[in-house]
């Protein structure tokens, strides 16, 4: 009998300390646009901050596909996510979450609060050298969701009256922003377009020379260093899923305001630090007019 009493109580003690455990465990979904390594190794730092910073919680980080955000977020299996500003907007309308902070981007010695797209074609193409030129031309974007890597040149070819289902050769899809530039620089498709900054990070890596391509459209930004095809819109948000409680929203963001540059966790992902979220109007704006994300029909 005592055997017996004993046996319920340690299962008992299990149970609660692993559905305590369970609930200390404080998931941040991030998009993994380069693959869920190097996600990993970039924002694992970030986690490991947190759960220093946050009392009796471990802080995962959880590496997302493009066609694994959306699931997580409806289903509650992530209580923050980071995502590309367009995923926001879209998982904000269909899914109650809400922004929390906004990344502070480190590039160039530069902190940047805001980002766009490049549209560019192999410096040898003589025959692009506008938008209109890319008409019946072969253009890889990185994916359809992609904010950087396609709805941002989708809507500079819009707004010049274009539409690259019916004017292109073809648009086709990468994966991943590396794929797209090194189609473009061997020659697989005519013209590409990536996110901001993914041209030069490739070629302080040795990968490829910036001048072994030509930027279409190309747009200048007052204190922006990179090249760019596209008007700027707000860096990516970290934001909060509908169930996640406001008293561990105040404290991760506080945490995360504290961080410094000269942090690891602020060197290994390449930011500055984390600023009160911005306003993504002129991206729900953008969904709107082209019919996508929260408002594709």
């Amino acid at each position: 009998m005592r055997k017996g009493i004993t046996a319920v109580i340690t299962l008992m003690v299990f149970l609660f300390t692993g559905i305590c455990f369970a609930g200390d465990t404080v998931k941040i979904g991030v998009l993994a646009k380069r693959g869920p390594e190097r996600a990993l190794k970039k924002w694992k730092a970030t986690g490991d901050y947190l759960t220093t910073r946050l009392e009796g919680k471990k802080v995962d980080i959880i590496p997302l596909g493009f066609d694994k955000v959306f699931p997580a977020i409806e289903k509650g299996d992530v209580d923050f996510f980071l995502v590309n500003s367009s995923m926001f907007v879209t998982a904000e309308i269909k899914y109650g979450a809400k922004p929390v902070l906004t990344m502070i981007n480190s590039r160039q010695g530069q902190a940047l609060k805001s980002f766009g797209g490049v549209i560019f074609t192999n410096a040898s193409n003589a025959a692009v050298n506008s938008l209109e030129d890319i008409k019946g031309k072969k253009f890889m974007a990185v994916k359809k969701s992609c904010f950087g890597g396609w709805q941002m040149a989708l809507k500079e070819f819009v707004d010049a009256g274009m539409d690259p289902a019916k004017d292109f050769a073809s648009v086709v899809y990468g994966g991943k922003h590396d794929n797209v530039v090194l189609a473009v620089k061997n020659g697989t498709v005519d013209v590409g377009t990536v996110r901001t900054d993914t041209l030069e990070r490739m070629a302080a890596a040795g990968t490829i020379k910036m001048e072994e391509f030509k930027i279409i459209h190309k747009q200048e930004h007052r204190d922006f260093p990179f090249v760019c095809s596209t008007r700027l819109y707000p860096e990516w948000p970290l934001a909060k899923v509908a169930k996640t409680p406001d008293s561990l929203v105040h404290e991760v963001a506080a945490a995360l305001k504290q961080i410094k540059p000269e942090d690891p966790a602020a060197k290994t992902a390449k930011i500055v630090g984390w600023t009160d979220p911005l306003d993504y109007s002129p991206v729900e704006e953008l969904q709107k007019e082209l019919r996508i994300g929260a408002y594709a029909h």
